[in-house]
């Protein structure tokens, strides 16, 4: 791209921003009628690091500035006053390049209540087909998996004594092992699927973009800022946006599709005049269309990281710290694809009720082989597992707003952690329900000993108060861009994901979740993207003469 080849950027029937989960999707299913042009614009680089593919490697992309776009939260009242670092991927793939790989839908009541919330056709039954429409799962077909997609489902390639010794424990106290968390219900116990081919990670990138690269009617354009959003009336008909020194302008004579995330995607409307009236004003932005719902709703799952010491067992911990055990690990990648350098973040899942005013789970348990203050951080110089914990319907909601009408400043992310009295009552019972996991008989040969919160918090207001210091994000923001009916004043989408009032733009991505799902969310991100496509699609055959 230079800075004379402006015209050359008016030839496109669709302009994508973000080329992360959900934008490498669509930028596959659009240009896959050669007859359309699509454009993808990606602020981040491409993934030629190392790190972006052997699975590990998360270790060591979240925190880098190469990987990381380095975020943080507004100072947070429920965690005692902390900024907690907010990760987002700095790369083509997005958060899929530098995330915990694992495959989760989330509960059939999850959609079902977006369909009972007035959103016809997003319920369980309609979704479960966009699911299906791009996976390639190891196990035989079925009625929730199929073989043949993009999306590559494996198991994990490595098992570690000590996480079958925590799922015994699970199961001492009636959280069952099951086979499968992707089949409507993902009550109980089991090993995470991720999204591996192989032993390497398989982002969205990896799977959907850069197949579809061949095409010559897509085209990708990286380190590209988008600026705001052109219109002529309340229709969007391009992009302003920058790459280093230049300036240049966009042309999409179908639709803008942002697809830049629920942190991305709300701040490129509110820059654009998208948003509460008054906020914009307040930052002598001009007013194209007054949306109040733009940058609320912000919900995430909060995870409290309870770490237990252990001895007689292997962890990653002591491996890494052993130079002939790491050693090893890296031969075994090398020559198998196999060993800890194919891990998740996270193996062993368990989904729970934190009480019995629950019908279905409302806790996810990560648990780990290693232990760390944070991600980003060195593991520990001791066995440990961790029991990461999360909130998977938090009451609390938070928002994205703009600090500033500069473009290139970091918006203002409040996601108002703890906020309620459910969410800090949910947590309380979390760290409970650990302490229970780790005290049952399978466990014991390995003497567990509570590192943190440490034991001496007893009381709800002591547990309270080590959940908020140890508290942090799981990296699962949606909602700040949500789906409505038009009787909810708050809605920024209409069912088919195009923006309230505004003609040619729509919102494909995790914004667009009016409530956030019971698990990881960027496989459901990606059933969005699938099912934004598809109505794309069937709204420009309508539109044909």
């Amino acid at each position: 791209m230079k800075a004379g080849s402006v015209a050359d950027w008016d030839s496109f029937d669709y302009v994508i921003v973000g080329a992360g989960s959900a934008g490498c999707l669509l930028a596959n299913r659009l240009s896959a009628d050669p007859a359309i042009k699509v454009l993808i614009l990606e602020a981040g680089g491409k993934d030629d690091w190392i790190w972006f593919h052997i699975p590990v490697g998360y270790l060591f992309a979240i925190g880098n500035p190469r990987a990381d776009w380095m975020l943080e939260t507004v100072a947070q009242a429920g965690l005692g006053g902390r900024k907690l670092a907010y990760p987002r991927g700095k790369v083509i793939g997005g958060s899929s390049a530098i995330n915990a790989m694992i495959y989760m839908r989330g509960q059939a009541a999850d959609y079902d209540g977006w369909r009972d919330g007035g959103l016809d056709g997003w319920g369980w039954r309609d979704v479960l087909p966009y699911f299906l429409r791009h996976q390639d799962h190891i196990a035989p077909k079925g009625e929730h998996h199929r073989s043949g997609g993009e999306w590559r489902v494996e198991h994990p390639r490595v098992r570690w004594e000590i996480l079958e010794a925590v799922r015994q424990a699970g199961e001492a106290i009636g959280i069952a092992p099951v086979e499968d968390f992707n089949g409507g219900d993902n009550s109980g116990s089991s090993y995470f699927q991720v999204n591996q081919c192989a032993g390497r990670r398989v982002s969205a990138a990896r799977a959907f973009l850069k197949p579809a690269l061949r095409r010559p009617n897509l085209r990708l354009e990286t380190h590209v800022e988008v600026d705001r959003i052109l219109f002529e009336g309340k229709r969007a008909i391009g992009l302003a946006c920058r790459r280093d020194t230049e300036r240049l302008e966009v042309r999409a004579r179908r639709e803008v599709i942002l697809a830049a995330g629920a942190i991305g995607s709300p701040k490129l409307l509110q820059l654009s005049g998208i948003g509460d009236a008054d906020a914009l004003h307040a930052l002598d932005i001009p007013v194209v269309h007054h949306l109040p719902g733009v940058g609320r709703n912000l919900q995430d799952h909060l995870q409290i990281r309870p770490v237990f010491k252990v001895t007689g067992v292997r962890t990653l911990n002591t491996d890494y710290a052993n130079l002939a055990r790491r050693f090893t690990m890296g031969v075994d990648y090398v020559l198998r694809r196999r060993g800890p350098l194919t891990m998740a973040p996270s193996q062993l899942g368990m989904f729970a009720r934190s009480s019995d005013a629950y019908a279905m789970p409302n806790l996810q348990f990560h648990f780990q082989p290693l232990s760390l203050d944070k991600w980003g951080d060195g593991m520990h110089p001791f066995g440990a597992f961790t029991a990461s914990v999360c909130n998977l319907r938090p009451a609390s909601r938070g928002s994205v707003s703009l600090a500033s009408p500069d473009p290139a400043a970091p918006p203002l992310i409040a996601p108002n952690y703890l906020s309620e009295q459910e969410d800090r009552e949910v947590a309380v019972a979390s760290l409970k329900l650990a302490r229970k996991i780790a005290a049952q008989a399978p466990l014991a040969p390995y003497r567990p000993q509570e590192y943190r919160p440490g034991i001496e918090a007893q009381s709800d207001a002591e547990l309270l108060a080590a959940a908020a210091d140890l508290a942090t994000t799981i990296f699962h923001p949606v909602g700040t861009a949500a789906m409505g009916p038009a009787s909810d004043p708050d809605a920024v989408l209409d069912m088919r994901l195009r923006v309230r009032g505004i003609e040619g733009l729509r919102v494909i991505d995790a914004s667009a979740m009016p409530r956030i799902t019971s698990g990881n969310t960027n496989s459901p991100t990606l059933m969005i993207a699938e099912k934004g496509a598809a109505m794309i699609l069937e709204d420009a055959n309508t539109d044909l003469p």
